[in-house]
């Protein structure tokens, strides 16, 4: 595959001949499920020992690099999903999977077209379009996926899926209960068809696009979850479910996401962190206490996964092109095109004190907040006013 355009320090060739002169590698993923992706197809190339990690900030980033066992000048240190002065896929023009396997193929070794196109799916991006077309022409050719209609969710029972999915946003969402009725009142036969899967598909558009809250914009945001590619071999049912399941887990379970990525047997574990993440995550686009501002749509929850939750909020219900989501000591913001987002959240947390990480259409941050009566503490509200003046 080319490397027009790639957002990384270096060429595929040049990462790998690093990589490949190593003793020791350590990842550094951001914590997305197209970093985290991107992190597995690498380490399981290398012919040495590895560490991979989840970070959410620069400065953990840093943190992490700086205390590893290893001495620094005898490992090398592959950033993903952020900038970095040494080696580093930065993953924005093109999703990070996609460089990885160049990478991986560089090394002299096959990657995974499944996870690679599960990490592109993270990113946004449709699996085959663009530079990913040779990875899902692999999978294709090896029998690996299989494009058909309805849903993408990661797992075979529907109810589960529909309701845990974080792939859209509708009344049945959080609720395998609701999910199971609207499923039922749908009187799909035993054996699901073509058609029963294209009427899910239809149950699920107009759930989620539809009512009163729902924005302009979930109409388009929905159609990731439709017509999936189905993965018979893979731990999870489709790429796109796989791709759900890699973006929750690296923010509620990074431990569980890599191990996810790097091929261990940790299904049951990372759908258990799924459900978990996404009924929270549901529950608090629901709950939330909201703000709009020009430009900005802010809603605050203590109890949110704030950076799969912003997404959803972005998609689903934010009237403004940036959705900020607060919790108890930390937010996420999610823009639907690039508006500087980073920066405006290392600008919020200087002024809180607190550290950031992100780029110009997503961030995250974490600081210190003195709150326990459930309204928003002074910190929170500094952290606020910073980042709407940033922006």
């Amino acid at each position: 595959m080319s490397t027009t355009g790639r957002t990384a320090t270096a060429a595929p060739d040049a990462l790998a001949a690093t990589l490949r002169e190593a003793p020791f590698v350590r990842v550094l993923a951001a914590a997305d499920g197209d970093s985290v992706a991107a992190a597995g197809v690498v380490a399981r190339a290398l012919d040495c020992p590895f560490q991979v990690s989840v970070t959410r900030t620069a400065a953990e980033r840093e943190r992490r690099a700086a205390t590893a066992e290893q001495p620094r000048d005898a490992a090398a240190t592959l950033v993903v999903g952020d900038d970095a002065d040494g080696p580093a896929i930065a993953g924005r023009e093109t999703p990070a999977s996609v460089t990885a396997v160049d990478v991986a193929r560089e090394l002299g070794a096959s990657a995974d077209p499944v996870l690679a196109l599960a990490g592109v799916a993270a990113a946004g991006g449709v699996p085959g379009a663009g530079e990913s077309a040779s990875v899902l022409a692999a999978a294709e050719e090896r029998g690996l996926v299989e494009r058909r209609p309805g849903v993408a969710v990661p797992v075979a029972d529907l109810a589960d899926g529909l309701a845990h999915t974080t792939l859209a946003h509708a009344d049945f969402s959080g609720d395998p209960t609701a999910a199971g009725a609207a499923l039922a009142e749908l009187d799909l036969p035993a054996d699901l068809d073509d058609g029963a899967y294209s009427t899910v598909a239809s149950l699920v558009a107009l759930s989620a696009s539809g009512g009163e809250r729902a924005t302009p914009r979930a109409a388009e945001a929905v159609e990731r979850a439709l017509r999936p590619y189905a993965t018979p071999e893979s731990p999870f049912a489709t790429v796109s479910g796989y791709a759900d399941v890699l973006a929750t887990t690296a923010e509620a379970a990074p431990g569980t996401a890599v191990a996810a990525a790097l091929g261990h047997d940790v299904r049951d574990a990372a759908l258990d962190a799924w459900r978990d993440a996404a009924e929270r995550a549901h529950r608090a686009l629901r709950e939330a206490t909201t703000g709009r501002y020009d430009g900005l749509f802010v809603a605050r929850h203590d109890a949110a996964p704030v950076a799969t939750t912003a997404r959803l909020l972005q998609d689903f219900r934010s009237p403004e092109p940036v959705a900020l989501v607060v919790g108890d000591g930390e937010a996420a913001a999610a823009a639907v095109e690039d508006r500087g987002v980073g920066a405006a959240m290392r600008a919020g947390a200087d002024a809180v004190g607190g550290e950031a990480g992100g780029d110009a259409r997503t961030g995250y941050v974490r600081f210190d907040s003195d709150q326990d009566d459930g309204a928003a503490s002074p910190e929170t509200k500094e952290f606020i006013a910073a980042f709407r003046e940033a922006l």
